[in-house]
């Protein structure tokens, strides 16, 4: 039975939390493509889903933000895009079993639309091949999240409808602008939500930023706007690098599980974590969504 990602606005589920540096943690090394890990070192990409599988995520995505042909061009991978995505889903598939849905996540390009270096064309086959290898490894949904130019996101989800049949969910990057709530190009919530849902988008949200307090007023945003799911998924803080140059996320799993009920209140649906945030976060954000579904019985 098709997933109906409507069926969540109402509740709170928790999702998973970082990737990339989860993946780090696994070896992986420095400037590497990570999706090339799909089929190279499986086993690592897997103890990653196992773990937000195991600390009580709802969903969990895939090991594929990066697996589109114009990002792994730069990795001399562009004609593997198809294969490192498809299994990128299979193997969130596997370690989700029947405890977890499996969005497939896709990223931007890391062109600018507006720019006019490259076709429109070329963005759409891109996002659209990325879609059906999603389609094809048995994602639940496809996640775009990371946007900062809503020009991009509007050709990706047009070229996912058109490609596949999944659930597709909408996810852009708010930390600019006077109060945190416009992407990096400048725009806006009201702008983001209209024309998302214009494009078939069963969900919308906010992921990576400034941290949770700042999605907690977004989130605010987009449910004033909306009647659809919200996805919220902050960084663990404002990084910043130590004395031995690596990069440190500030909120441990307490302090950032304590923005749940308000990122809840505030119209949330689904609950997680970006960057620099591990299993134990997600774990904690578990704890916390579990003790608002017990006071709303």
């Amino acid at each position: 039975m098709a997933l109906n990602i409507q069926d969540y606005a109402s509740t709170v589920r928790v999702s998973d939390g970082a990737w990339g540096t989860e993946l780090q943690v696994q070896g992986l090394p420095a400037g590497a493509a990570p999706e090339l890990w799909n089929v190279e070192n499986p086993g690592a990409v897997r103890a990653v889903a196992d773990g937000y599988v195991r600390s009580g995520s709802d969903v969990i995505l895939t090991n594929t933000f990066g697996a589109n042909r114009l990002i792994l061009a730069a990795h001399g991978l562009a004609d593997r895009a198809a294969e490192l995505g498809r299994a990128g889903v299979q193997i969130s598939r596997q370690a989700a079993g029947e405890q977890a849905k499996v969005f497939a996540s896709i990223g931007p390009s890391g062109k600018i639309v507006m720019m006019g270096e490259i076709e429109e064309s070329v963005f759409a086959a891109a996002f659209a091949e990325a879609a059906r290898a999603a389609q094809d490894g048995g994602a639940d949904a496809i996640l775009f999240e990371s946007f900062a130019e809503l020009a991009e996101l509007t050709i990706a989800l047009r070229a996912a409808r058109e490609a596949c049949e999944l659930p597709l969910a909408a996810s852009m990057t708010f930390s600019s602008g006077p109060d945190g709530s416009a992407t990096m190009m400048g725009d806006t919530v009201d702008a983001f939500v209209r024309t998302a849902a214009e494009c078939g988008a069963a969900a919308v949200g906010a992921n990576c930023g400034v941290g949770p307090a700042n999605y907690v007023r977004v989130a605010g945003l987009l449910r004033q706007f909306t009647d659809l799911p919200i996805w919220i998924k902050p960084n663990a803080g404002v990084p910043h690098v130590d004395s031995a140059g690596r990069t440190v996320f500030p909120m441990d799993s307490e302090e950032f599980a304590s923005f749940v009920p308000a990122l809840a209140e505030a119209g949330a649906s689904f609950i997680g974590g970006c960057c620099g945030t591990t299993p134990e976060h997600i774990r904690a954000v578990r704890q916390a969504v579990d003790r608002i579904a017990a006071e709303r019985l």
